[in-house]
């Protein structure tokens, strides 16, 4: 590992939440006016992310009144709070663009359900219980 690759671990986040493409999310970004700093919200669909180390970033896109905008947050920024997931998309792509040509219920992603380590019981009887029927 060279000097450089050092540097950017250094100045990665230690706890950033898993969020991938498709996902809806609320990032909490620090907003300052003046000597005042708050907290804004801003919700929507993440569509690409790119980069690596603390250079990445990822891409948001949201409707307001009609409108399609998008912000791009660095992952590893400081004025990047924290991010949440609200919601998990069904996606088969790196990077949703086409979203931009979208409009109403066409630009939705597709919820993704959430399985668990848990495996489901199979509905067919196994050889031990073929055995013991027949006995």
């Amino acid at each position: 590992m060279n000097q450089l690759e050092r540097i950017q671990r250094s100045l990665t986040k230690k706890s950033v939440s898993h969020f991938e493409i498709g996902d809806t999310v609320k990032v909490h970004v620090k907003v300052v006016e003046g000597e005042k700093e708050r907290i804004q919200v801003y919700e929507g669909t993440v569509i690409a992310r790119k980069g690596s180390l603390n250079t990445e970033m990822f891409t948001v896109r949201k409707l307001s009144y009609g409108v399609g905008v998008e912000r791009i947050f660095p992952v590893h920024s400081p004025i990047v709070a924290k991010i949440d997931v609200v919601r998990q998309g069904r996606v088969r792509r790196a990077k949703l663009y086409y979203l931009r040509g979208k409009k109403g219920k066409f630009a939705k992603v597709e919820e993704r359900e959430f399985v668990g380590g848990e495996s489901k019981p199979s509905t067919q009887p196994t050889v031990s219980d073929d055995a013991t029927a027949t006995a």
